[in-house]
This record gives C-alpha cells, sequence and structure tokens, in this order.
C-alpha cells in the first residue's frame, strides 16, 4: 500500500507528499518529502502519534516500515539506484544495495524484500539481506506495480504478466518458482493487493469500473464489484481489511468505495435505471439482444384480476421498426431499429415461488440473465459497493486502507496534498462512511481541519453491531504477525523456527556488519 506522490497537484501546485504508505499491518503510516521521512502511529484517532523523523536523507520517494519493527527501507532521487535499510532507533544503516535502474517500489514481510525495477525484480533474504532471486525479462512495468503477501509462511509475489493485457503472474516467495498466471482483465493492471493471510489476490485494470478478486494459490475468480460505468477511472490503491471481510479501492475521483466479501447471489437485484443503463451501452456498441421468453415455470396470462394471482415482472425484448422506445424516452442514445421493453403480467401465485416482491424481481433477472449477451449478465451478476467514503477533493494521489483503530472499524485516506482522513465504517449496515477527523502530516500544531473538526459535537463513536464485535489489540492479531517473533498467543514455537523464523530487531547480532552488507547487483544478479 504505497503511492508516488504526483509532481503537480490540481491547479499547478506542487504535491506536499512525494510518497506514502502504510506498514503491513496498517498500524503506522510512513511519508516521503524533499525534505527527509517520517513516521507515524496510528493508534488513535484523535492523535497522530509522531514515530520518528530523519532529514538526513533528502528528496525521498519511496520509504517502507516493517510491521511496527525499527527497520526502514528508503530509497532517494538523489540516488534513485539505491536502496538504504536502517534501524532508526538505533540511528544505525544496516545496509545498502545498488541496482542497475532505478528503483520504482519495494516490498517486504518478515521473510523477504523485493525490489521492482521496470523490467526486474530483486528477491532478498531479509534476515541477513542475501540476494535469493532475480526475476528478469518481465514485460515492462514503469509503474513498479507488484504486490508481496504479508504472510511470511507463504511469501507469495504477483506483478503484471503482459504489458497490455491484465495479466497478473503469481510467484512462490519461498520456493523461488511461478506458481500460475491469472488472466484477470482485459486492460492493463493498475492495481494488485493481497489479502492478510496471502489466500487472496484483488486486482483492477486502468478502466478502473471492475474489481475482482481470486484465491491464491489456484488463481480461480471468487469475487467481482463494479465500481461504476459511467466514467473510466485511474485506481490508485486496492486494500483488504485485516479480517478479510471488506475491499476498499481509492482512485482520482472523489468517493472510496469499500465492497463486502460475501455471497454475491445474497447481492440486491439491480435497479430498472440500472438494467437500462446497461442495456443501452451494450446496444451502443451494436450488441443484439436475443428475445426474452416468459420467465421458466409461467405462462402468459389470459386476463388481468384473476383470483389468486400475484404480480411479476415478464421481461420481453423485440426488435421493432418504428415507435420511439424507453431509453430513447429517457435521453439515452441507441441504434435505431431496437427497442427494448419490460412488461408487467398478472401471474398465478405458485407456492414454490418467492411470495415477496422483491422475489419476484429477483427471479426476473436471474432468469433474464440467461438470455442476454455475456457482458451484460456479468454486470447484472457483479456486486456493488457496501460502503463509501465522500473525499471533499478529486484529481489527488491517494491510498486508502481499512484498520481496526480503538476497537472500531475505520477507513484511512492520505492524501499527497498532506492529509490522513480518518472514517467511521459500520460494519453491519454499510452505507456512507463519516469523517471523523483529518490529520496534517506537515509541520506541527493543530492543522485548520483540525480546529474545524475539534469545534464540532463529538460524533457517535460506535454502532451496535461494532460493539459486539471481538475486541482487537493494538497489535495485529493475523496469525504469524505479534512483536513477540511472530507466533500467535498461546502457541508454543518449536526450536527450528527460532532458527530459520523471521528477523528479530531487538537483537543487533540477527544482521551482518554493515560493511559486509554493501553491494552493487548488477553483477550479482541471478537470472531466473
Amino acid at each position: 500500500m504505497e503511492a508516488e506522490g504526483a509532481e503537480g497537484a490540481p491547479g499547478g501546485t506542487e504535491a506536499a507528499l512525494s510518497c506514502f504508505s502504510f506498514n503491513q499491518d496498517c498500524t503506522s503510516l510512513a511519508i516521503g518529502t524533499k525534505a527527509g521521512y517520517k513516521l507515524f502511529s496510528l493508534s488513535s484517532v484523535e492523535q497522530l502519534d509522531h514515530v520518528h523523523g530523519s532529514n538526513d536523507t533528502p528528496d525521498v520517494y519511496i520509504v517502507e516500515r516493517l510491521f511496527s519493527s525499527s527497520l526502514v527501507v528508503v530509497v532517494s532521487h538523489t540516488k534513485p539506484r539505491q536502496m538504504n535499510v536502517y534501524h532508526f532507533k538505533k540511528g544505525t544503516e544496516i545496509c545498502n544495495y545498488s541496482y542497475s535502474g532505478n528503483i520504482l517500489s519495494i516490498r517486504l514481510n518478515r521473510q523477504r524484500l523485493l525490489v521492482c525495477l521496470e523490467e526486474s525484480i530483486y528477491i532478498h533474504n531479509i534476515k541477513d539481506m542475501k540476494l535469493l532471486k532475480t526475476i528478469l525479462d518481465i514485460p515492462a512495468n514503469p509503474t513498479g506495480l507488484c504486490a508481496l503477501s504479508i504472510n511470511h509462511s507463504n511469501s507469495y509475489l504477483a506483478y503484471p504478466g503482459s504489458l497490455t493485457t491484465g495479466e497478473i503472474v503469481l510467484y512462490d516467495g519461498h520456493s523461488l518458482k511461478a506458481v500460475c498466471t491469472i488472466a484477470a482483465h482485459e486492460g492493463t493492471l493498475a492495481a494488485i493487493a493481497f489479502n492478510s493471510s496471502g489466500s487472496r489476490l484483488a486486482s483492477a485494470s486502468e478502466k478502473g469500473t471492475v474489481i475482482r478478486v481470486f484465491s491464491v494459490p489456484d488463481g480461480q475468480k471468487l469475487y467481482e464489484f463494479r465500481r461504476g460505468m459511467k466514467r473510466y477511472v485511474a485506481i490508485s490503491s486496492l486494500a483488504f481489511s485485516m479480517d478479510s471481510q471488506f475491499l476498499c479501492a481509492s482512485s482520482n475521483t472523489e468517493t472510496v468505495h469499500i465492497f463486502k466479501l460475501g455471497h454475491l447471489s445474497n447481492s440486491p437485484p439491480p435497479s430498472s435505471l440500472e438494467i437500462r443503463a446497461i442495456i443501452s451501452f451494450h446496444l451502443l456498441n451494436g450488441e443484439r439482444l436475443r428475445r426474452l421468453e416468459p420467465l421458466p415455470g409461467t405462462h402468459e396470462p389470459s386476463g388481468h384480476g384473476q383470483k389468486g394471482t400475484s404480480p411479476a415482472i415478464v421481461g420481453r425484448m423485440s426488435q421493432q421498426g418504428t415507435g420511439p422506445s424507453r431509453s430513447e424516452a429517457a435521453g439515452v442514445g441507441r441504434p435505431r431499429g431496437v427497442s427494448v421493453s419490460l412488461s408487467l403480467a398478472l401471474l398465478p401465485s405458485r407456492p414454490e415461488e418467492p411470495s415477496t416482491w422483491t422475489g419476484y424481481v429477483g427471479k426476473m433477472f436471474l432468469a433474464a440473465s440467461n438470455y442476454l449477451p455475456t457482458q451484460v449478465s456479468d454486470m447484472m451478476n457483479q456486486d456493488r459497493a457496501f460502503a463509501t467514503g465522500r473525499l471533499g477533493f478529486s484529481g489527488h494521489r491517494n491510498i486508502c486502507t481499512l484498520a481496526t483503530i480503538q476497537k472500531l472499524p475505520r477507513l484511512l485516506v492520505v492524501s499527497s496534498s498532506g492529509h490522513l482522513y480518518v472514517y467511521n465504517l459500520d460494519p453491519q449496515d454499510g452505507g456512507d462512511c463519516v469523517l471523523i477527523k483529518t490529520h496534517s502530516l506537515l509541520g506541527s500544531g493543530t492543522s485548520e481541519e483540525n480546529k474545524e473538526n475539534d469545534l464540532r459535537p463529538p460524533l457517535p463513536q460506535s454502532y451496535a453491531a461494532t460493539v459486539a464485535r471481538p475486541s482487537a489489540s493494538a497489535a495485529s492479531t493475523v496469525p504469524g504477525y505479534s512483536e513477540d517473533g511472530g507466533a500467535l498467543r498461546g502457541e508454543v514455537i518449536p526450536e527450528h523456527e527460532f532458527a530459520t523464523g523471521p528477523i528479530c530487531l531487538d537483537d543487533e547480532n540477527e544482521f551482518p556488519p554493515i560493511t559486509s552488507c554493501r553491494g552493487d547487483q548488477q553483477d550479482k544478479a541471478t537470472p531466473s
């Protein structure tokens, strides 16, 4: 979850932040500026704790922190081919490496550290910073798009497999072998993200209209969400909640979408306006709709108002040469000579049929999807946003994440303008997320936004459904990520785990001498 700041904000003003990223368990925020970098703790809504800051390295455009440890990786525009690894509590440099090209992104978990260049990816063992593998000749990746599972027990890596399509290569960071290739989208990839356990992978293309979730490692499509269809947008970030129940997506628009990973069959059917827009959208592309016959198990009524009848919708789509269609009447353009009509009929009630109007509508849409073009039926089966967060701006580079702060679920959004926005998320009912705090990430003192927030009456800090949820500690509760060595609480760790387990930053003997860790990766790369 990292973003390199935009070179200029709307209106020609320079972005305040050159980069910003959340750590692996969303308990910390790192920002890079022209002057250096800063680290913040996200343990409180009202107060943003400044953990560390440094001006020793100017013009930082990549900064990544390993969970809540003291290890931080920094890359500067002054030396874009050099990665520096610091132990900020001790004020020492652990090591630095130079590469054959500019570093575009860095990902890390407790076992692996990845350095992504435009046409290659370097995989290091984070315990001793030894180079394990170099993946060469990958398709051109000018944005450094890649994702690493934060679960060090699998360490899956994902990166684009094509320059022209949305193909994803899934790579095993432990066995150092490719696992599979996922045909995720027709268009070029814009964002990818793993969930906390590394069992799910979300992706979005440059069109930004559809977000898909795949299982790992087999690459089967599990969910498909529609962000919108009125316009194409640039998706800037995807992030799962730590319990993998929600997925959020931010873009260059003023809305952050949150999707709930449930059963798509339980979703409400699309509205008639949505269906009309979907059909008109495809008719504009010259697609022809097949005739929609009466619903299975029903028949044409011979009359209306008969006893024992109940209303249901029977869709009929026909091709006519005269007369305006409903979409034309609504102002929606489409090819002449084609009309789409939805007619109402009174059909006999059956014991096995749904007894509510919603049930009849749902049954109609389910049956209708079998008669429509594949693209249209796919849209009808795609789930919509469960909740949304409204931003007061658009066009700024931003990233989002879902975190539990003070026992409540929150939506966090960071903008290149230098602000952190904190929203309340209702996990039961969704809807519009409530903005409860705005923090300035630059300078000292209280920002104007914070002053305004302080004058407002306090907003409700809890929901009935939220309070009923089990409380979460400030530390991560994901298996393998507690700060006591990566084990679940109460779990007995085998002795061999201590020998080969993740890095322990409290023990300086875990690191080799700094001089032996410096290196140039131009000649030391091991081709894949």
